[in-house]
């Protein structure tokens, strides 16, 4: 049996019970902020209420905040509680010591830089509006230093934006309101334009889970602060499904009354409603795009200490700027706008690392083993079966009829890595745990 793990594990040292913090100024805070973003809802209405009744695509949000807060937070949130420890270490029992190097470890950090990049292009585009303005080079100027200086802050004041975000993630709320109060007749007169209920309920969950995805296996850093179950079921329970529902329905509710009010152009773009408020309006944007740097700094500081702790003879500043150029790009040249199809990739991507994790947290009674000695390959085959489950358009030659079946794809891209996991862990595929300072043999058979 191996008889070392890695300097990331070893380092990593449990955050003691006398730092740990509540929900309400944690874990509840954060998620309801995650959701308030308006990437979120800026492109969430056409392929819903297009298709379904208001009514409908409620009870989805509803549904959708349940499935992310069961299934792709609670399992990563009380192996975080209670080991003390960060996702890319307790990550290390599903796909082991050597293994978490590149999942979780490597692949929260590639995906935060896809964040970055479409954080990036939705606030260009928003000062963009304000100011009323098309120059697509103007657009590429306030990328980059939009990228690069958010980017900068984060390295070096992550505490000190973390101190602003307390207050800076609850202005979208008040603009959301604002939202809505200005098209709120028009919602009565809102009929679907097409009469598919079960595709926009779908496609709620389809949207829903992709957003969350990463922030629900990032529940094990949440949960290593928080002191016991109930701050781990109060923090989730409000600040996931109640988040999900508030940031979500609302926007849809004014779409839904900018299409049935008829004063402008037909569209279920989230801007147009913004637009609808007015002489306010191009505030509105400002605000919105100030309320995104939090979340700017918050990926860039989760890419670069990703980069940094698991590339350590890369120094942190070049890994970082590299990154960050990377999102520049990606945003730049327009790759970034696709912010239904990122939230499907980002599904796809990290919906088989919460199933399989759910699955070894299960099987370990309900806690932490600890790591596992060089690649689990249970947890790696479970996640390359589940990754393709979720991306079902980028294989060639599927019929239409299994496209159109796989969806959601995020939420079965989960199920997939649930089942192939406890399926190859049964048959003797994981390696032994690795025995480690506070993980003795008796812990382990305890």
């Amino acid at each position: 049996m191996e008889r070392s793990v890695p300097d990331y594990i070893s380092r990593s040292v449990p955050v003691p019970t006398a730092a740990r913090v509540p929900w309400y100024s944690s874990t509840f805070p954060t998620y309801f902020g995650i959701f308030l973003w308006v990437g979120f809802y800026l492109k969430i209405a056409e392929p819903t209420i297009g298709y379904a009744s208001l009514g409908v695509c409620l009870l989805a949000l509803l549904v959708a905040g349940l499935l992310c807060f069961a299934l792709y937070y609670w399992a990563p949130a009380m192996l975080g509680l209670q080991s003390g420890r960060p996702l890319y270490v307790v990550g290390t029992s599903t796909f082991g010591s050597s293994g978490g190097y590149l999942i979780p470890g490597l692949m929260m950090g590639f995906l935060q830089i896809g964040w970055v990049a479409v954080i990036g292009a939705v606030s260009a585009d928003f000062i963009m509006k304000g100011l009323n303005l098309t120059s697509r080079a103007l657009y590429c100027v306030l990328v980059v230093v939009w990228v690069y200086s958010l980017g900068a802050v984060a390295i070096k004041g992550i505490h000190h934006v973390a101190r602003v975000a307390k207050f800076l993630n609850w202005v979208p709320l008040f603009m959301i309101l604002i939202v809505f109060w200005a098209n709120r007749d028009g919602i009565a007169h809102y009929q679907p334009a097409h009469t598919q209920p079960l595709n926009g309920f779908l496609n709620v969950l389809s949207i829903v889970i992709g957003y969350f995805a990463t922030a629900g296996a990032a529940g094990a850093d949440f949960g290593m602060n928080n002191r016991d179950r109930k701050d781990i079921l109060l923090g989730g329970l409000l600040g996931i499904v109640a988040g999900a529902l508030i940031a979500g329905g609302l926007p849809l509710l004014s779409v839904a009354g900018y299409l049935g009010r008829g004063m402008g152009p037909a569209s279920y773009d989230y801007t147009t409603a913004i637009a609808s408020v007015g002489a306010l309006a191009p505030v509105m944007f400002f605000l919105f795009a100030i309320a995104s740097m939090v979340p700017t700094c918050f990926s860039s500081f989760i890419a670069s200490n990703s980069f940094s702790t698991m590339l350590p003879k890369i120094p942190r500043m070049v890994s970082t700027f590299v990154a960050l150029t990377v999102s520049v790009v990606l945003a730049a040249t327009g790759i970034a706008n696709n912010l239904v199809g990122f939230f499907s990739l980002v599904a796809a991507s990290f919906g088989p690392i919460c199933g399989a994790m759910a699955a070894d947290y299960l099987l370990a009674g309900r806690r932490w083993t600890g790591p596992r000695a060089g690649i689990n390959w249970a947890g790696y085959i479970a996640w390359l079966i589940g990754f393709l489950v979720g991306i079902p358009e980028h294989i060639p030659g599927l019929p239409t009829a299994v496209l159109k079946a796989d969806n959601p794809s995020g939420l079965y891209s989960f199920v997939a890595g649930f089942i192939v996991y406890l399926v190859l862990a049964q048959v003797g595929m994981r390696p032994p745990v690795v025995e480690t300072e506070g993980n003795t043999p008796r812990e382990l058979s305890a």
